[in-house]
């Protein structure tokens, strides 16, 4: 007969507080064939303190292509495979992504259970808006792609996570208050769920002085506010500004906009009547 195909688990594990273990993730590990780990090094005593004896392999950035093709034959063979990384839920800003991707190609079931996660953790503390946020991880260390990114961040209306080393911190809220201004609010989210928890909403120039004379501690999430309304509208204004009637409609022609829609859109940027704006393109024709 066949071999029953196996599958793969991703397992959240706590981020700083071991009360938070899941005890759906205790028991998958302890069910697993396999357990796949970030750092096997790290990951034994999390595995002690729970009494869990499933074997591990070591499963990085470095090694996550090839190892992850050899996981997959494994789980096609019929091994029960559990991921899990340092901290967290594996595959957030984590390299059991490209193991999933694989696991998908080749058929293989992948379940997740719900646990731990940093990003999601600071942003319901911040006190800043949760509806709708982007999450960029830790920022790229190679400049030009630092730099792209920053740039798309200054324009961005959601909330912003970040993941930030404290050796890296200064430099970054620096950075963060010379692109998106030193009025911008940002929650600094350090410890998360250790003893020395804390929660600092302060704007980006405060937090760049905070740090002057203050030794960052721990690891660091910032979750900082989007590009404010007025500041959007402020600036769509001083390029409605540069532009006649007629080609203020227009430019939401090109965009897709019916006429009449463009025009009343037009009108209320400005505004004015949208009879105004008709009239002025008349007279302008």
């Amino acid at each position: 007969m066949p071999t029953e195909i196996g599958y793969l688990v991703l397992c959240p594990t706590p981020i700083g507080n071991l009360a938070d273990m899941p005890p759906r993730v205790t028991e998958c590990l302890k069910e697993a064939d396999l357990i796949a780990a970030e750092d096997t090094r790290n990951s034994i005593r999390l595995l002690n303190h729970f009494d869990i004896h499933t074997p591990m392999t070591s499963y990085h950035e470095y090694n996550k292509v090839d190892k992850a093709r050899v996981l997959v034959r494994k789980m096609l063979s019929g091994t029960k495979v559990a991921l899990i990384t340092d901290a967290g839920m594996p595959g957030i800003s984590d390299p059991g992504e490209e193991l999933v991707r694989q696991c998908h190609e080749a058929g293989i079931r992948v379940s997740a259970i719900p646990g731990p996660c940093a990003c999601v953790t600071a942003l319901t503390i911040s006190g800043l808006p949760t509806r709708r946020f982007c999450f960029e991880a830790f920022l790229p260390a190679d400049h030009k792609e630092r730099q792209e990114v920053l740039a798309e961040l200054a324009g961005e209306r959601r909330t912003i996570v970040l993941y930030e080393a404290p050796h890296h911190l200064e430099k970054t809220l620096a950075e963060l208050a010379g692109v998106l201004g030193e009025d911008r609010p940002v929650s600094i989210c350090r410890e998360l769920t250790k003893i020395h928890e804390e929660v600092c909403c302060l704007t980006l120039g405060e937090a760049v002085k905070r740090y002057e004379t203050l030794q960052p501690r721990g690891e660091y999430v910032l979750v900082i506010g989007g590009k404010p309304q007025e500041e959007i509208l402020q600036e769509a204004r001083s390029r409605w500004e540069d532009l006649t009637a007629a080609e203020h409609v227009q430019m939401y022609v090109d965009q897709g906009m019916d006429r009449k829609e463009a025009m009343k859109q037009a009108a209320k940027d400005r505004g004015v009547p949208k009879r105004e704006i008709y009239n002025e393109i008349v007279r302008s024709s």
